[in-house]
């Protein structure tokens, strides 16, 4: 028997199940959302307080969240509705998206309605990622899992295209007011669509009776006997540190060094996206991936390279082209992110493992965003030189000393792994 994952059929087989195609088309209308509301967000805060250190705050208030919710988001994804969960989320996107249309029509906005809005935003997620995402694999199966979750970088990679584009646009258009008008909008419609479209089976709990502490404690104890796992995790950390967050001053180095207004600086956004569309693209049709770990790594480490050569680009061509580059390793890395963490997690922890995944993505996106923003201010190119530098230096041992890139990995459900005792004090 050949334990790991296989596709079985053309790619494109998977959208002619029902629950995953309206799950996927609704969840790339909210990704799409999504990257235009950071963008006009982020821009917001830039124009007024012209402060890279704020710019840096909204992405942290949008992370924050993460670590403080995620688990226990995970572990109602594990024992309850998911459809639940996902309404529950476009709703407060809907809310939160009408209060903000409010505040820039009536001309009272405030930095810190940006950042407690970029915080609520952050919440909606930790609820919508697992609920999401196990759902997913539930319509398809591990043996399709890959192709699943490539098609899923491909719908979230679009939204960090389109959002962008759009948002630079209707920025300079529109205004701000006009741009969460129609932000309302598209939220509004994609609520509607998830409560009328979208049919999520109930989840039907291994244990009906396990204590939400017992539960949350054993998937922390599984994970870290798990060297794959915890090798994604501590890499996850890492890149969530320290590359990632560059994205986030891009606007910054847009403005300040390659001197271009909010549309420019969308594309530049896009062009990333367009970069991770493409290596989704090529991950979405190749069969049968054997070394998955690999590809996650390799992704990670050119991120990181692409990163540090677009900080110090002289020429807005060149900084379309490295950010293009570096998007393709980010789709390694998303890709084999979920896919892996799904894999490696039994089936009846999987919600509570894609938990402690965004636990760790909201770890390490704060502290990184908190101190590249701080150096920002001084210098936004040393700033991301340095934390970029770090990365590689903290990523690059990992290729050498664990079995996430030098080992195939196996799913959790076809092998029997004993259930892990109390770690050891000693």
């Amino acid at each position: 028997m050949n334990p790991r994952p296989t596709n079985r059929g053309p790619i494109l087989s998977i959208l002619q199940i029902r629950q995953f195609r309206m799950l996927w088309y609704v969840g790339s209308l909210s990704e799409m959302a999504r990257w235009m509301e950071l963008l006009v967000l982020s821009w917001l805060v830039l124009q007024t307080t012209d402060s890279a250190f704020q710019l840096g705050l909204v992405l942290v208030f949008n992370n924050v969240p993460r670590p403080l919710f995620s688990l226990f988001t995970g572990w109602i994804a594990d024992r309850f509705s998911r459809h639940l969960m996902l309404i529950v989320a476009q709703s407060t996107n809907v809310l939160t998206a009408g209060g903000l249309t409010a505040l820039l029509f009536l001309d009272v906005i405030l930095p810190w309605h940006v950042f407690l809005a970029a915080f609520i935003l952050g919440v909606s997620r930790s609820l919508e990622d697992p609920a999401r995402r196990t759902a997913l694999l539930d319509a398809v199966g591990e043996g399709r899992l890959v192709n699943a979750m490539s098609l899923e970088v491909i719908s979230s990679t679009a939204g960090k295209v389109v959002g962008p584009l759009i948002g630079g646009i209707i920025i300079d258009t529109l205004g701000f007011s006009g741009s969460y008008s129609i932000l309302l909008s598209i939220h509004a419609v994609n609520l509607v669509l998830l409560a009328t479209q979208v049919r999520i089976p109930n989840v039907v709990p291994s244990s009906a009776a396990e204590p939400i502490w017992k539960g949350l404690g054993s998937t922390v104890r599984y994970a870290l006997h798990s060297p794959v796992l915890l090798g994604l995790f501590y890499v996850t950390v890492i890149m969530n540190a320290t590359a990632f967050p560059v994205r986030q001053f891009i606007p910054v180095i847009g403005r300040d060094e390659l001197h271009v207004g909010a549309t420019l600086v969308g594309i530049l956004l896009a062009s990333e996206g367009i970069g991770q569309l493409a290596g989704a693209g090529m991950m979405a049709a190749t069969r049968d991936l054997r070394y998955l770990g690999r590809v996650f790594v390799l992704g990670s480490i050119s991120v990181l390279i692409m990163a540090l050569l677009f900080s110090w680009s002289p020429w807005y061509a060149m900084a379309l082209i490295v950010l293009a580059i570096g998007g393709v390793g980010q789709a390694g890395f998303s890709t084999m992110q979920s896919t892996i963490t799904m894999l490696a997690a039994p089936p009846e922890m999987r919600g509570r493992m894609m938990g402690l995944l965004s636990v760790c993505i909201g770890a390490g996106t704060p502290l990184g965003t908190l101190e590249m923003g701080a150096i920002a201010t001084i210098s936004a190119q040393w700033a991301i030189s340095g934390n970029v530098l770090a990365g590689l230096a903290l990523v690059l041992p990992i290729m050498l000393l664990s079995p996430l890139a030098t080992r195939p990995v196996i799913a959790a459900s076809k092998i029997s792994i004993p259930e892990p005792g109390p770690i050891s004090t000693g």
